[in-house]
């Protein structure tokens, strides 16, 4: 039985959406106009003015909004409200520079819970389902958004946060955790602790389903993970400038479900940032219609997807983004071919002998591009005789290379060795960056 969390909205014919997001656009750009420096000078650069844009199509003429924008204007240079109208920070880990710091207001906690209790709604999940949410607590958003949005629906949380990973275990079986929300990645090595200790996760838990994100992952992983542990796997998608996690796919698992009276949503080509027609490839862009604190305009993300705003069977209107590609600044250029890990991912999820946990390195070698993928191989297809090991190599090789059209080494090494993740997965080291 489907069912909605608001179905007037949630099922609202596209027309009467459209009308409303034009209505929203307006508006917003009249407030950052308004209430920010930040967009005023930027508009002006531009050569927009707020009366300028009257309809969706005018969206185009609006500047694009980046993550160094964020950094330039550090720490809240980029808000609408002063620090007295807020009500929480969330801090971006700032590795490569200044972390990016998003303010909200009460309102824009209200905004972010409602799209998530939406979501959840969407893959069944509700009153009676106990949450275990794996997601960092703290100035990272994953943790306290799944949390917030699992209370709203009425469901129990328990806030287990990443790490520890038998004490999450013991939890899930003692108070039958029903849904898990983490990291795809480290609820694969859960479930691998899981088999150290002669604990099935599909015959010793009452997991049902899964809410995994905060990285890429391939349709084919998630076929790996409802195979080996018997749940409904459900992508969730989110940015830590937009509120963190927002948005889920439905039952159907057919596209991601975009909130069309909270969010605008394009896709560019990244090289040129023209708009590129529903079904074809590109950065996603999305501007925010409900924040108040730091409301964002045509906010490069940076994720490859696609559009698709065909009828979903669940009976909801608003647009999908297909499962992301990857990120555009996560792009490997190998010798002129553009290479994603979740490509990589999609081919040796389709060979059985190969586990979960992989490594890319790339090193320059004699002025060329040189990619090798270390892959575990599963504990049945491990074998001491070198033949075996090289025939496997070979197969994977050449699989490899069917999909990228260049030439991968392939490395193929024992079940454990490469290093496991309690958040995101490192899938990538890139030795010409060193």
């Amino acid at each position: 039985m489907l069912e909605y969390w608001n179905p007037l909205m949630e099922r609202m014919p596209v027309e009467e959406l459209e009308k409303m997001q034009e209505r929203k656009l307006k508006n917003l750009v009249n407030y950052v106009y308004q209430h920010s420096e930040f967009y005023k000078k930027r508009f002006d650069d531009a050569g927009v003015r707020p009366e300028e844009i009257q309809t969706l199509d005018d969206l185009k003429k609006l500047p694009f909004t980046y993550k160094g924008d964020l950094r330039d204007t550090y720490p809240t240079g980029m808000f609408c409200v002063p620090n007295e109208q807020l009500v929480r920070f969330h801090v971006s880990s700032g590795t490569t520079g200044k972390p990016t710091v998003v303010g909200y207001t009460k309102s824009d906690i209200d905004g972010w819970t409602t799209s998530l209790a939406r979501a959840m709604t969407s893959i069944g999940v509700g009153r009676g389902d106990i949450i275990q949410v794996g997601y960092g607590y703290g100035l990272f958003t994953g943790g306290l958004g799944a949390h917030y949005g699992a209370e709203e629906i009425g469901a129990t949380v328990l806030p287990a946060s990443s790490g520890n990973t038998e004490r999450q275990i013991e939890l899930m079986q003692d108070l039958n955790s029903s849904i898990i929300a983490c990291t795809p990645s480290y609820f694969l090595f859960m479930n691998e602790v899981a088999d150290k200790a002669n604990i099935s996760i599909e015959k010793d838990t009452n997991l049902r389903v899964g809410i995994f994100g905060a990285e890429p992952w391939s349709e084919e992983m998630r076929a790996r993970i409802e195979q080996a542990t018997g749940i409904k796997a459900y992508d969730i998608y989110g940015t830590s400038e937009l509120s963190g996690p927002l948005f889920t796919e439905c039952q159907f698992q057919d596209g991601i479900h975009i909130w069309a009276d909270q969010f605008l949503i394009e896709v560019i080509d990244p090289e040129t940032g023209e708009q590129l027609k529903e079904g074809e490839r590109g950065e996603l862009v999305i501007t925010t219609l409900f924040k108040e604190a730091l409301p964002l305009i045509r906010y490069r993300i940076g994720d490859i997807t696609v559009i698709n705003k065909q009828p979903c069977r669940c009976g909801r209107t608003h647009p999908r983004i297909m499962r992301v590609l990857g990120r555009a600044d996560d792009m490997l250029i190998i010798r002129g071919i553009n290479v994603f890990p979740g490509q990589i991912e999609s081919v040796l999820m389709n060979i059985p002998e190969v586990g979960e946990h992989f490594m890319i390195v790339v090193d320059r070698v004699n002025e060329l591009d040189v990619m090798k993928v270390q892959i575990e191989m599963t504990d049945e297809a491990f074998s001491d005789k070198v033949n075996d090991i090289i025939i496997l190599e070979k197969k994977v090789s050449s699989a490899l290379k069917s999909v990228l059209n260049i030439t991968v080494k392939v490395e193929l090494v024992e079940s454990g060795t490469i290093p496991r993740s309690m958040g995101k997965a490192k899938r990538v080291t890139d030795n010409r960056k060193l």
